[in-house]
């Protein structure tokens, strides 16, 4: 017997029906069963059900000889069901992933009751998905989670569709409950399904999404078949009246029925002009024909419906039009208002910030921001943090929301985006770090210092090299692009490549800084102590292998799309291996598509990744840049790279990541699962490639790259001299820079590669333990390697010849670290 039932009636929906039942079928909880009805459907919907009968044997197809209804046909299904829970999805509409699992274990909580009720969200033509539905009825903290009706009265708000809710089949055998047939069949099947419910479960999650068909759908034909509700009312009252222990709820019902009524009659498009005045006179006429006897448990109500409740109960056709115009105009004029208002608002600010820029710069206030103000993180955040450490009376200040101010470490002051404070400190700040552009409207003052941190090591193609793949460009202006970097005064580099690539992607006469990557210092100088304790934070087990996997955005492809089934990840890997999914921060808050128990952490939300990289035994990416900062703990990466070849031709690449991995390439979930079962990422040859790929991306990534930029930046330290032609640098803060300059890591001093101590590994499935002899690294690759991928050679877009690139390219060879030129 499997737990679930999931039936599905089909009528000429053929153009949705494989998205529906693949749905379905694809819920990584298996313990179902689908059945489908074809409601004798003139289109092809009958033999996609056959296809997919033959293929899936928990499919099972009911042809039916005409055409009944969707009331009807369900009751077929419901008919044929032997799962414990039944579940109704329509065939247009599809079933959130991770769904049934989420159902399963939430039934199991609350010890299987009658009905679960859970969330639905409309799903739109473009792929985008609107807000939940009634997040405030189903949330925990609205009320108990196992509940009778009068318990939480309240749920009789929800929207009364028989598809958000999961219904225990000795339920509806007990009851006999059936679907009327009509248009309305809903409303006669679920109150009476939520009255006689003995124990309600609630579950704040979105199960369905619900299809917002453009024509089609009951919600956009005009006709009279909306006169069909007045029959399913009938048909709910004569339950009510069938069964007198129900009375109480007689008056509720009543007021559902009148707001029902009001719905359909100011919605455009449902009902035809010359039956509007019709429709209200049926309406006050089943108003006081099921008027209860008494107003017992009549609820407080805003006057707005209050007063649509008795224009309906009164028929007042023309009245009820008069209120419907005027809510239009209130809702034009306060559309009017708010765009005014945000003119006006937008107007006053800009005042506010020409004004601020006539003001002496405040010479100890210092701004940060990172990833478009998402929060506290990457290499802003190392730099505040030192900032704070070793510049005497600096103010600290960072960019971000309310919903990442938790994120703030104490003594750092908070800027709402788009505030007036927020444009005082652009205004006046004298420095200002970020890793992305700051706003175009923000214009910078002589003495302001800005650096330009980026976020990673770029494998894919940046800035000016996207204006030959328009689909990563996405639209963006290369003209507005290098008035933003025009502003830049220090561009970090974290390694020879970085500093290649950016002078080109950005080429505007900044200062390159060539002293490593500050969010990668902890890796260098964090314990064992620190490793074992952000595991033991995480829950992962002391012995277990923790992999952590953190794959890209892709430009071709919307959301946030899992390149691996990480239930059957986890099932193959077994106990001895723990699962962090990481998804990219475009796709934050997406949640995983399926969470099975035990195996597999969500670690998305995680405020820091670098403490992922501690706490994790390996790495597996595909062409994000974490890899390039995973490698400085010289612990295992493998490089999952399905769909290489369209990924390079659609975004563009420096180099073949395949072909200069720093380990193992998996070009399938069957291959990536047998390099970590037989541990062939912690070969020898595994660790010859990292050593390798370390030492050409890991050269200045020694734990003190955030004191150079601190010591150069904010206090003027003399670091060294540019390597490019002009006067030398450092020797103050906000020196002039000559176009190309780059400046060498010299204070600190630069740790040499081999005397460095990381991290160390958690000691099961990780890299290389104490005392393990030292690689002889590979050959250092041929000459301008970063050249050899096909795609960079021939589709990129430069206004430099190769030889000139070639020739700048030499710009850092007096660095100490080495190079690859």
């Amino acid at each position: 017997m499997p737990r679930f039932s999931v039936i599905v009636p089909a009528h000429q929906v053929q153009a949705y029906l494989h998205e529906c039942l693949d749905s379905v079928l694809g819920q990584c909880f298996g313990d179902l069963e689908l059945i489908a009805v074809d409601d004798r459907s003139p289109d092809s919907s009958g033999e996609i059900l056959d296809a997919y009968a033959a293929a899936d044997p928990r499919v099972t197809v009911i042809h039916l000889a005409e055409n009944i209804g969707l009331g009807p046909a369900r009751n077929t299904g419901t008919a044929r069901a032997r799962g414990d829970y039944v579940l109704y999805l329509d065939s247009d509409d599809t079933m959130a992933p991770g769904t049934l699992r989420a159902l399963a274990e939430r039934l199991s909580e609350t010890s299987d009751p009658d009905i679960l009720l859970f969330d639905f969200a409309p799903a739109y033509w473009d792929g985008s998905l609107g807000p939940p539905a009634h997040p405030e009825l189903l949330t925990p903290g609205a009320g108990p989670g196992v509940c009778t009706l009068d318990e939480r009265p309240e749920l009789l708000r929800l929207t009364a569709v028989a598809w958000n809710k999961a219904y225990r089949r000795a339920f509806l055998l007990r009851e006999r409950l059936a679907f009327p047939p009509g248009t309305y069949e809903d409303t006669p099947w679920t109150f009476p399904a939520l009255l006689t419910a003995r124990t309600l479960g609630t579950l704040d999650r979105v199960c369905v999404h619900y299809r917002q068909r453009r024509g089609g759908s009951i919600l956009t034909t005009t006709g009279r078949r909306h006169f069909d509700v007045f029959d399913q009312y009938d048909r709910l009252f004569a339950f009510l009246a069938a069964r007198p222990g129900l009375d109480r709820w007689h008056q509720a019902l009543h007021q559902r029925m009148t707001d029902h009524f009001a719905t359909i009659h100011s919605t455009p498009g449902r009902l035809p002009g010359s039956a509007r005045a019709e429709f209200l006179h049926r309406a006050r006429a089943h108003c006081r024909r099921h008027r209860p006897a008494s107003a017992a448990g009549r609820a407080a109500v805003p006057p707005g419906r209050r007063l649509r409740r008795m224009l309906v109960r009164h028929g007042a056709h023309h009245a009820f039009r008069l209120l419907a115009h005027a809510g239009r105009a209130r809702r034009l004029l306060g559309a009017r208002l708010r765009r005014a208002r945000r003119v006006l608002r937008k107007a006053l600010l800009r005042g506010h910030y020409l004004l601020q820029r006539h003001r002496p710069l405040d010479r100890d206030l210092a701004v940060f921001s990172a990833y478009w103000d998402r929060g506290y993180s990457c290499h802003p955040a190392a730099i505040e943090a030192k900032a704070r450490e070793l510049v005497p009376d600096i103010r600290t200040a960072w960019i971000c929301p309310p919903d990442h101010a938790h994120t703030l470490p104490p003594g750092v002051r908070r800027l709402q985006p788009g505030s007036a404070a927020y444009w005082t400190a652009l205004a006046r700040a004298r420095f200002l770090v970020s890793n992305v552009n700051l706003p175009h409207s923000y214009r910078k003052r002589p003495g302001q210092l800005l650096l330009q941190t980026h976020h990673g090591t770029p494998l894919k193609h940046m800035g000016l090299d996207l204006m030959a793949y328009p689909a990563a460009a996405d639209g963006m202006d290369f003209g507005r692009l290098l008035e933003h970097t025009d502003r830049w005064d220090y561009s970090l580099s974290g390694n020879p490549h970085s500093t290649l690539v950016w002078e080109r992607a950005y080429p505007s006469p900044y200062t390159t800084l060539e002293f490593g990557q500050p969010r990668n210092d902890v890796l260098q100088t964090a314990t064992a102590a620190d490793v074992a304790r952000l595991r033991a934070a995480l829950g992962i087990p002391d012995r277990a292998t923790a992999v952590l996997y953190a794959p890209t955005h892709r430009d071709h492809r919307p959301g946030r799309q899992p390149w691996l089934d990480l239930a059957r990840l986890v099932a193959t890997l077994g106990p001895s291996f723990v699962l962090l999914a990481r998804a990219h921060y475009f796709h934050a808050g997406q949640g995983l598509p399926c969470e099975p128990p035990g195996g597999l952490l969500d670690v998305s939300d995680h405020p820091s990744v670098e403490e992922l990289f501690l706490a994790s035994d390996v790495l597996v990416t595909d062409y994000s840049s974490l890899m390039f900062d995973y490698a400085n703990l010289d612990r295992p990466l493998v490089v999952h790279a399905p769909d290489w070849e369209t990924y390079r031709e659609t975004r563009g690449t420096y180099f073949d990541v395949t072909a200069a991995a720093p380990g193992p390439v998996a070009r399938s979930e069957d291959e990536l699962i047998d390099i970590l079962a037989t541990g062939a990422h912690t070969t020898e040859h595994a660790r010859a490639l990292r050593a390798a790929f370390r030492q050409r991306f890991c050269p200045w990534d020694d734990g003190h790259a955030a004191e150079r930029v601190v010591r150069h930046v904010f206090l003027g330290t003399a670091t060294g001299t540019a390597t490019g032609t002009g006067p030398g640098l450092g020797t103050a803060a906000g020196s002039a820079a000559p176009p190309g300059a780059a400046v060498p890591a010299a204070v600190p001093p630069l740790v040499p590669l081999a005397e460095r101590h990381p991290a160390p590994a958690p000691g099961s499935g990780g890299g290389p333990g104490p005392g393990a002899a030292p690689l002889t690294p590979l050959a250092p690759p041929a000459a301008k390697d970063w050249w050899s991928c096909p795609a960079s050679a021939s589709s990129y877009r430069c206004s430099r010849s190769r030889a000139t690139c070639a020739s700048v390219s030499t710009r850092c060879s007096a660095s100490p670290a080495p190079t690859w030129r």
